[in-house]
């Protein structure tokens, strides 16, 4: 595991604007370096954004968090795995996939983690804007 990489994009349940326990977890251990691009596509799945990487000029909008304490992040990350279902049952296959991928905060290129969706986006809506705050909101006006 890379624990040079001590930065961690998200972009749907982890955000500051949902307020999940997740998040509140995970705002013990990280502070907000701001919002951030990466690039991707987002889609709705139903019950949670999923994002995947590509190759198109497409971004996901999200937040850029840093680990408060390097001597925390094995343990940290460990824990946000397990939510993301990174470590999935013998048999399973893994919900997502935690990779590096570079963001783009304030024109700078930083490097940190993502958790991409692991499995087919078939029949997934995908969510134009690239931002699930912007969709949930326009969703619930209609």
């Amino acid at each position: 595991m890379n624990s040079e990489i001590n930065k961690l994009f998200v972009y749907g349940s982890l955000r500051s604007g949902f307020r999940t326990t997740a998040y509140h977890y995970m705002a013990k251990y990280f502070h907000l370096m701001g919002e951030a691009i990466v690039q991707g596509r987002l889609y709705d799945q139903g019950q949670y954004p999923v994002a995947v990487p590509t190759e198109e000029e497409r971004f996901l909008t999200g937040e850029l968090y840093q680990l408060n304490n390097l001597s925390e992040f094995t343990w940290v990350i460990g824990q946000l795995d397990d939510y993301e279902g990174v470590n999935a049952e013998e048999g399973k296959t893994p919900v997502y996939k935690r990779e590096i991928v570079n963001v783009l905060l304030n024109d700078r290129h930083i490097p940190a983690w993502i958790y991409w969706f692991n499995d087919s986006i078939d029949g997934f809506r995908e969510i134009e804007s690239g931002d699930v705050l912007v969709y949930l909101n326009q969703k619930n006006k209609s």
